[in-house]
């Protein structure tokens, strides 16, 4: 995730630079850096940063789950977590999910995969 993209989302969700540090666990002047582009954005501010908007997203349409949306086999689906554990909303924050036919390693590699995903569409059009 860029700093543009943090500012997006941060003022779409109405939250204030304070309010966003004090949700992300982190300090003010470390949300002004990713700002501006002066850190990095760590991985878990970006996945946080991602489920705040999809509970935003939640009751907007009836979403089928992944494994709905995806046609998982029933092979498939025994195999996954998000199915295990019913996220199928959710399963681009489950780690270990095997949507392309492996668990990802790490979150980066993880969600560039899900930001092309279907399910993962109406955060990423928020």
């Amino acid at each position: 995730m860029d700093s543009e993209k943090l500012v997006y989302y941060r003022k779409r969700l109405g939250l204030t630079q304070k309010l966003l540090a004090q949700l992300m666990a982190t300090s003010l002047k470390a949300i002004h850096s990713y700002e501006q582009g002066w850190r990095n954005i760590p991985d878990y501010v970006e996945r946080q940063l991602y489920f705040l908007v999809s509970r935003q997203i939640t009751g907007k349409g009836g979403r089928h789950p992944c494994w709905v949306q995806k046609k998982c086999s029933p092979v498939k689906k025994k195999q996954c977590p998000a199915w295990k554990t019913k996220t199928g909303h959710l399963c681009w924050f489950i780690n270990g999910t095997i949507c392309e036919g492996q668990a990802h390693k790490t979150w980066s590699e993880k969600i560039e995969i899900c930001k092309n995903c279907r399910v993962f569409k109406p955060i990423s059009d928020f």
